[in-house]
């Protein structure tokens, strides 16, 4: 598959990946055991890929720094993010987790002396317009909590970080995008599975229901997770981040026709998934 379908199917699922974890917060109210059972699921899903796509297995550099950023996204965010679909709802929480490129451009910008063009400031300028079209919404779930909006930063700033670890690093790796993936997903698991310990003592035991519960949202994350790597090894930089970035939107429209009485999808919240995706797009262009 060429990048750019790669990018579009990787976004597109994760989207459904997003309003599949509303729906099994439905059942089973632990998000941090619902994050675990998702990235468990997703890291099943990328082991089997990575065995049947055979190739290299890299370097012991290669395994370190790939479990690293799995251990940031998708470990410690996923945490917040379905905490943040518990409390303000997948197509919010979504829309909030758009502004991943922002914050790497911002960081580009201040920390590593990235040029300030008019094409990333005229995105960023899109997407914080998109927020307050976000905030501004005068109609919304009775479930909804503002807390959840500040998982779902907290989630941007950990996706963001993991998205500069694969980019730049993804040229140089000897390790196979299918393989990345897995051991990606292997980090992210045992960071929460660490979290879960260090604040828990002890595993929670999961009931069968909520575990089936989580299997949908594990199954479409770890397809997600693979596209995503194929697409980042395959395409440039300049090509995948923006379409990635439609994530948010398929989001949005997702819970529109799915969930149209419990999230309440308006004219705002559509109107700021919009503006958060062009921007979005225009700083992966320019930057």
């Amino acid at each position: 598959m060429h990048a750019v379908s790669l990018a579009l199917a990787s976004a597109a699922l994760f989207g459904a990946m997003t309003v599949a974890l509303r729906f099994a917060l439905n059942t089973s109210r632990d998000a941090e055991v619902g994050a675990f059972v998702c990235a468990a699921v997703a890291l099943g899903v990328a082991a089997v890929a990575a065995l049947a796509a055979g190739g290299s297995l890299g370097t012991v550099r290669d395994v370190a720094v790939f479990a690293g950023a799995g251990a940031v996204a998708p470990g410690l965010s996923q945490i917040f993010f379905v905490r943040a679909i518990s409390e303000a709802g997948a197509a919010r929480a979504s829309v909030v987790v758009g502004f991943a490129p922002l914050v790497a451009a911002l960081l580009g910008l201040t920390l590593l002396e990235e040029p300030a063009k008019p094409g990333v400031l005229t995105g960023g300028l899109l997407i914080v317009l998109g927020g307050i079209a976000l905030l501004s919404e005068r109609v919304r779930p009775e479930t909804f909590r503002a807390v959840g909006l500040i998982f779902a930063v907290a989630t941007t700033v950990l996706f963001a970080s993991r998205d500069a670890f694969v980019r730049g690093y993804s040229d140089d790796a000897e390790m196979v995008a299918s393989t990345a993936s897995a051991v990606a997903l292997a980090g992210g698991v045992a960071a929460i599975f660490v979290y879960l310990l260090t604040t828990r003592r002890a595993l929670p035991r999961v009931r069968r229901g909520a575990a089936l519960a989580f299997l949908p949202a594990g199954l479409l994350f770890g397809l997600s997770y693979i596209l995503l790597f194929e697409a980042f090894y395959r395409g440039r930089v300049t090509v995948v981040t923006p379409l990635v970035a439609t994530e948010s939107l398929w989001t949005v429209v997702l819970a529109a026709l799915l969930m149209r009485r419990t999230e309440l999808v308006g004219r705002r919240l559509l109107l700021g998934a919009c503006l958060v995706v062009a921007g979005s797009a225009l700083i992966g262009v320019f930057r």
